[in-house]
């Protein structure tokens, strides 16, 4: 299965001057874990995650005044939508992060999470049933 089977094409995003409270409420409402930042003054897109998001408040920063730009990922991997789930997934695992953002021809056409790869590869027959306890 590939990437572009997988991934979602509508995909959240929030400018750089955004709070980071108003990048929670936007990935709340559309129940995602991250969104594309698009900057026009920066060279591309970057991502603000939930995990970004989480250790801005763990270290005691307000989300209604720290703003998206200075927590945001900018050092990015793009995954191609022919990549297979298999290689999205190394990606993932090896960079440490739960998102990729896919692009085709230089264009933003969709980004896929952790969760997706998961659903698809359910959804195709794959399965993780663990045997039943032996009683006794």
């Amino acid at each position: 299965m590939r990437v572009r089977e997988g991934m979602s094409e509508v995909v959240l995003t929030v400018g750089p001057g955004h709070s980071l409270r108003e990048a929670a409420a936007a990935m709340s409402q559309r129940h995602v874990g991250a969104a594309v930042v698009l900057d026009p003054d920066a060279p591309g897109p970057g991502v603000i995650t939930e995990r970004d998001i989480l250790h801005s408040v763990g270290a005691g920063q307000d989300p209604a005044s720290e703003r998206v730009a200075d927590h945001l990922t900018s050092k990015l991997t793009f995954a191609a939508p022919d990549w297979s789930l298999e290689q999205a997934a190394v990606a993932m695992v090896r960079g440490g992060f739960r998102h990729l953002v896919v692009v085709e021809r230089g264009e933003l056409v969709g980004m896929l999470s952790m969760r997706d790869i998961v659903r698809c590869w359910t959804e195709d027959g794959a399965t993780s049933e663990v045997p039943a306890a032996a009683s006794g």
